[in-house]
């Protein structure tokens, strides 16, 4: 592929094809959405203004960084996430790009007493409901990958069913679409989607945006307490960090001076 943008439309075409596969289970999916009442907060677990606070993500590979854990044990990896003081998991379910399944976060949820992230690129009601039946306390929603109606009715859908949202942008324009819905969660991705750069000062430039009873989110990127530090000039406290994680040998102490 020439590009990072045809990259990303490659990934959204795969996943529309996914989500159509699972349609016919949609009403099977919402019974099993609407029983659902052990919500753990994925929210109030990591709103804590002035404490850093990580979303520790699990995810075997990705399409810039090809395989990230050899072998990779989502369980063994959220369990360390735990011990380091994490205060949710996101767990890549995108077989595709991320080498993940939605099997990953079932074990995951089952085993860690956090709340999880579903992290997938989610476009449909069926994989809203799909998330929700299958444990998620919270799922991502890129509006990148949807128009204005999607983001809309996908956000209002997850809510009505108890489960958080978090909702991703990457420039102003995506941010005013984000506030549009009154997003209670907002994640700056600091990678952008069409080229795949990594940039923090994506955060420096839209954290001012995010309302002060909103939890802001600074994704991707953030490495080392330097990274940490300037997340935090920002006014920004929540951060989600997977790679770097996944790459050390010692995720725990890691997540432990990350956090200071």
């Amino acid at each position: 592929m020439s590009n990072g943008k045809d990259r990303l439309a490659a990934i959204l075409s795969n996943k529309r094809k996914e989500a159509e596969a699972i349609e016919g289970k949609k009403s099977e999916f919402r019974k099993q959405a609407l029983l659902r009442n052990d919500f753990r907060g994925f929210r109030s677990n990591l709103f804590k203004p002035g404490m850093v606070t990580v979303i520790a993500e699990c995810k075997a590979a990705s399409p810039t960084a090809g395989t990230i854990a050899g072998k990779y044990d989502p369980v063994a990896q959220a369990k360390l996430y735990e011990r380091g003081g994490a205060g949710a998991v996101s767990v890549l379910t995108d077989q595709e790009y991320f080498k993940g399944c939605l099997e990953d976060m079932k074990k995951v949820r089952s085993e860690v007493a956090l709340p999880v992230l579903r992290k997938d690129f989610i476009l449909t009601e069926a994989q809203v409901y799909e998330s929700v039946a299958s444990g998620a306390d919270a799922f991502l929603l890129i509006v990148a990958a949807l128009t204005d109606e999607e983001l809309k009715r996908l956000y209002e859908l997850g809510r009505t069913l108890q489960s958080d949202v978090l909702v991703e942008v990457h420039d102003l324009a995506e941010m005013d679409r984000a506030l549009e819905i009154d997003a209670e969660i907002i994640g700056i991705n600091n990678r952008n989607l069409h080229t795949f750069e990594v940039d923090l000062k994506t955060t420096a430039e839209l954290a001012p945006e995010i309302p002060s009873d909103c939890l802001g989110i600074s994704e991707s990127g953030i490495r080392t307490r330097e990274d940490v530090e300037f997340v935090k000039e920002q006014g920004i406290h929540c951060l989600l960090i997977g790679e770097s994680l996944m790459r050390d040998g010692d995720p725990e102490m890691a997540l432990k001076q990350l956090r200071g």
